[in-house]
C-alpha cells in the first residue's frame, strides 16, 4: 500500500520552500525565486543543476547572494538552476520577443503558492506567477505527485491579463547537472523525432554549435560535449531524455502537427553550457562557468485575446538506469524495445529492458503471459519464452500497475 504524498512547507516570502513527497520522488519548489522547481530527488539521486554559488545543499541563499527580482542584460541574471517556464520566442528587436533572462516578474520574481491533498493520496502545488506587464502573461505551474510513482505532472498555463492581444508559446527549460554518467557511452539528451526531416535547426552558438547523433530512424541524441549552444528539434514526436550521472529524466508533452512554433518551428531544444575563458559578448556577456544541460519543451505559438489562455502539459519520469533510451511511453521509457529471439521448445524467446513510473508488471500481449515484474524507477531486463506467433511480427508487451 502506498503512503500519501507528504507536504512540507518550509519558512516564508523569499525564503519558503515547498516540498512534495511520496517516498520515491521528493520534489522542492521556492515559489519566490519566479516559481521553479528546485531540487527533484528520485530514490535520494539529484537530477536538477543548482548553482551553488548562489544556493546551498539546503536550497537557501549563501552568505552574500542576494536573490529576488532582476533585470539587465543576461550578465546579470541570477541563474539558481532548477526548473521554470518562460514564453516563447525569446528575443530583443522588439514586444513580440521576450527579452529574458533575467527577468523580474516571470523568471525571478515572486509566484503565489497554493498546496492541496487530493483523496486519493495524491498532492498538488500550483505557483501562480505576478502580472507581466511586459509579455502581458500570468503564468501557472501546477505540480501533481501521485503515491508510489518515479515521476509528476506538471501542467502549464499562460493567460493574457493585457488589454490587447498577444502571441506567445509556452516554453519551459530543465537545468540538469550536466556530469557525465559512469563511462557515458549512452550520455547525453535522447529525442524522438518522426518523418524524413530535417531534424535539427541550429539556434544559438556560443563557442560552437552542439552535435546531433543518429541513434535509431526516429530517436537522436545529443552527445555530452564541450560546448556553449542551442539546438532545436522541428519534428520531435513529443518526448525528451536525458541520461546523466543521477540517471535517467524523461519528459512527455503534447505536439500540435500544422501549428506555428518558435525557434524554426522547434517543438523542443537542447541547450549546453561548459565553461569558458571569457564572457561571451554577443550573448550579453553571460560567462558559464558549470557543465550545464537544459531540456526544453515547447508548445504552439498562439493568438492570445485578453483574457484568454494556452495550456501544456508536461510529464516527468525518472530511473536509476544510464543505459539509451529508445522511446517513452505514458507508463514508462525502453532502453532496448521488446524484441524477438530464438525458438524453443514451447516458444520463442522475447527480451527488452524496461524502466516503469509504478510497480506492476509487463505482459506478452499476445499471450497474456508475465515476462517481468517491475519496480518505480529501476530497470528491469526481460528474456522470457513465450508462445511463439506464426510471423515475425513486432512483439508487443504492455504494463499493467499492480493493485494499489
Amino acid at each position: 500500500m502506498n503512503s500519501p504524498v507528504m507536504i512540507r512547507r518550509d519558512g516564508s516570502g523569499a525564503r519558503e520552500l515547498v516540498v512534495l513527497d511520496n517516498g520515491v520522488v521528493r520534489l522542492t519548489a521556492a515559489p519566490g525565486l519566479g516559481g521553479r522547481v528546485l531540487s527533484v530527488r528520485h530514490r535520494g539521486r539529484e537530477h536538477l543543476y543548482r548553482n551553488p554559488r548562489l544556493l546551498g545543499e539546503d536550497l537557501r541563499p549563501v552568505p552574500g547572494a542576494v536573490l529576488g527580482p532582476v533585470d539587465g542584460p543576461m550578465s546579470a541574471w541570477n541563474n539558481v538552476g532548477g526548473d521554470k517556464t518562460w514564453p516563447a520566442p525569446q528575443g530583443w528587436d522588439g514586444p513580440g520577443q521576450w527579452a529574458g533572462p533575467p527577468d523580474p516578474v516571470l523568471d525571478s520574481g515572486a509566484y503565489g503558492a497554493e498546496a492541496a491533498s487530493a483523496p486519493d493520496g495524491s498532492a498538488t502545488l500550483t505557483l501562480t506567477s505576478g502580472d507581466d506587464p511586459r509579455s502581458g502573461l500570468r503564468l501557472r505551474r501546477r505540480l501533481t505527485l501521485e503515491p508510489g510513482t518515479a515521476g509528476y505532472r506538471l501542467d502549464l498555463e499562460a493567460v493574457n491579463v493585457s488589454d490587447r492581444a498577444r502571441r506567445w508559446a509556452l516554453w519551459n527549460v530543465t537545468q540538469i547537472d550536466g556530469a557525465a554518467a559512469a563511462g557515458d557511452g549512452a550520455g547525453g539528451v535522447y529525442i524522438g523525432v518522426r518523418g524524413p526531416g530535417p531534424h535539427t535547426v541550429p539556434l544559438v552558438a556560443g563557442n560552437g554549435h552542439p552535435r546531433v547523433l543518429g541513434h535509431t530512424p526516429s530517436v537522436v541524441r545529443v552527445p555530452r560535449q564541450d560546448v556553449v549552444g542551442k539546438v532545436g528539434f522541428p519534428t520531435a514526436s513529443g518526448w525528451l531524455a536525458n541520461v546523466g550521472a543521477a540517471g535517467t529524466l524523461t519528459l512527455r508533452f503534447g505536439v500540435s502537427e500544422g501549428d506555428e512554433y518558435p525557434d524554426g518551428g522547434s517543438r523542443a531544444e537542447v541547450w549546453l553550457e561548459a565553461p569558458v575563458e571569457r564572457p561571451l559578448a554577443h550573448l550579453g556577456g553571460l560567462c558559464p562557468v558549470d557543465r550545464v544541460t537544459e531540456v526544453e519543451a515547447l508548445g504552439p505559438l498562439t493568438e492570445l485575446e485578453p483574457g484568454r489562455g494556452v495550456s501544456l502539459g508536461i510529464a516527468f519520469g525518472f530511473g536509476t538506469g544510464t543505459g539509451p533510451v529508445a522511446g517513452v511511453t505514458p507508463d514508462g521509457f525502453w532502453s532496448e524495445p521488446p524484441r524477438w529471439g530464438a525458438r524453443e521448445p514451447g516458444g520463442r524467446r522475447l527480451a527488452g529492458t524496461f524502466t516503469s513510473s509504478r510497480s506492476g508488471t509487463l505482459v506478452h500481449d499476445a499471450s497474456g503471459r508475465t515476462v517481468a515484474r517491475t519496480r518505480a524507477g529501476e530497470p528491469v531486463r526481460f528474456d522470457a519464452l513465450v508462445p511463439a506467433p506464426g510471423t515475425d511480427t513486432a512483439p508487443a508487451v504492455v504494463f499493467a500497475p499492480a493493485e494499489p
